[in-house]
């Protein structure tokens, strides 16, 4: 197990090298999410795959390689399409669950 995954921090890395070399976006090169957070009432993620729970107190949204948990009171989803998606509420917690 442990060989597994120093393999795939090594595939990482070196995906990193590439991106850097090639000075293009990592969230194009590696389709990583974007989070625009503005205070503590609104998020934007993009590059998201899915949404996995919602209520109006836990949002939890499937990105590429984690899980971003988000918690508060009054959150709801304002919109989202294939791409992106806009919570608001009072949020009080963002998390990045493996």
């Amino acid at each position: 197990m442990a060989f597994f995954m120093k393999h795939e921090t090594d595939h990482e890395q070196i995906k990193e090298r590439i991106v850097s070399a090639a000075n293009m976006p990592k969230d194009v090169m590696l389709g990583a999410s974007v989070l625009t957070i503005l205070g503590n009432f609104e998020v934007c993620i993009e590059n998201y795959r899915g949404i996995l729970e919602y209520t109006d107190t836990l949002i939890r949204v499937q990105t590429k390689g984690k899980q971003i948990r988000l918690s508060g009171k009054q959150l709801q989803i304002e919109y989202y399409t294939n791409d992106e998606m806009k919570i608001t509420g009072k949020i009080s917690s963002l998390e990045f669950c493996g």
